[in-house]
């Protein structure tokens, strides 16, 4: 199995590791201007800091595989393959958004991409992937017709360390371990549930240790570095397929700026701020990427180019996208029959 060692991978895999950290650092540096320029409306939770970790989680995943997110879910979504257009147009809420603007910045899903939904509600995805991982284990047992789809897949969520407190995080991980199904539990551990820091909030220091009272694995990855995320992940997809059951991975990382686009973050020591700070996971990816001679200066310039590109041309597409007419309001949120038995 692959370690942290640049040479074990393709140069071609290590680029695009670094491309996709940078584009969701760039879209939510974009969205929070647009935001502040009355473009997008409501809040925005930023996910700026914590790129390696939806970048090294998904790049351990496969078409079959399913993730739900968290009101701080851009870069999982970019991350599994969202485009910057329609995820523009989902914030600015109009017709081309991924979800026809019902979803906004809390709430994307895309069912085409294994997005069973990012969730405002704290901890609100983790029983929805612990359903997602029921319906896999089915599959491959070949016992529920019209499950096929996502037969060999696991279940992903993403959580921070606040939901880690409650309830529906410790009964969602006592059913995955009772009924060992291929679901992975990812604590993005930020150091803060909103405004209130870990130590303030638990007392204990790895959250996941917390794996020990369902009887299942639990890993800790440095999230601040994409490549043991990666490496970390992939153990634990490995450990999902062959049907040994779930993992409770924690990712340590920090959040660069407060709770929502707006936050000053008093409550952060300046110390504190400035350790993380440099930690930042692209600028020392990217120093690695050079040292060992993977990619050049000017790479990296073409790689801002690029991305500057698609999110001028994203922005463009959401601004001309036209607003949804009021009579779809109702169109597109409840499921109407399954396999012909009406639900409403």
């Amino acid at each position: 199995m692959p370690n942290n060692n640049l040479q074990n991978y393709n140069p071609e895999f290590l680029a695009r590791l670094y491309h996709d950290m940078v584009l969701i650092r760039r879209f939510e540096e974009r969205a929070s201007e647009l935001r502040n320029a009355g473009h997008i409306p409501g809040f925005l939770h930023p996910y700026i800091g914590q790129e390696a970790v939806a970048v090294g989680i998904c790049a351990a995943l496969g078409k079959n595989d399913f993730i739900a997110s968290t009101h701080r879910g851009h870069g999982h979504i970019l991350a599994r393959g969202g485009e910057p257009k329609h995820m523009f147009a989902e914030l600015y809420a109009r017709q081309d958004g991924y979800n026809r603007a019902k979803g906004g910045s809390l709430h994307i899903a895309n069912i085409e991409l294994g997005i069973i939904g990012a969730n405002g509600i704290v901890g609100g995805g983790i029983p929805l992937v612990v359903g997602a991982a029921l319906a896999i284990k089915r599959a491959n047992e070949a016992d529920y017709p019209g499950t096929e789809k996502c037969a060999g897949g696991v279940s992903v969520v993403f959580f921070g360390d606040g939901a880690s407190n409650e309830g529906s995080f410790h009964e969602s991980l006592n059913l995955a371990a009772l009924w060992k199904l291929p679901v992975i539990f990812v604590c993005e551990n930020n150091l803060y549930g909103e405004f209130t820091s870990q130590e303030k909030h638990q007392t204990i220091k790895d959250i996941a240790s917390r794996s020990s009272s369902y009887n299942m694995t639990g890993l800790i990855a440095d999230g601040n570095d994409v490549l043991d995320v990666f490496h970390v992940m992939t153990t634990a997809v490995d450990n999902a397929r062959k049907g040994n059951g779930p993992t409770l991975l924690e990712c340590k990382t920090y959040r660069h700026r407060g709770h929502y686009e707006g936050d000053m973050a008093h409550y952060r020591p300046k110390e504190e701020v400035e350790f993380w700070m440099a930690k930042d996971p692209i600028d020392n990816f990217g120093k690695r990427l050079m040292e060992g001679s993977l990619m050049k200066k000017e790479d990296f310039q073409t790689v801002e180019d690029e991305i500057e590109k698609t999110l001028v041309d994203a922005a463009e597409f959401a601004g001309q996208s036209p607003h949804p007419d009021p009579e779809e309001a109702l169109e597109n949120v409840f499921v109407e029959s399954y396999e012909g038995r009406a639900l409403l």
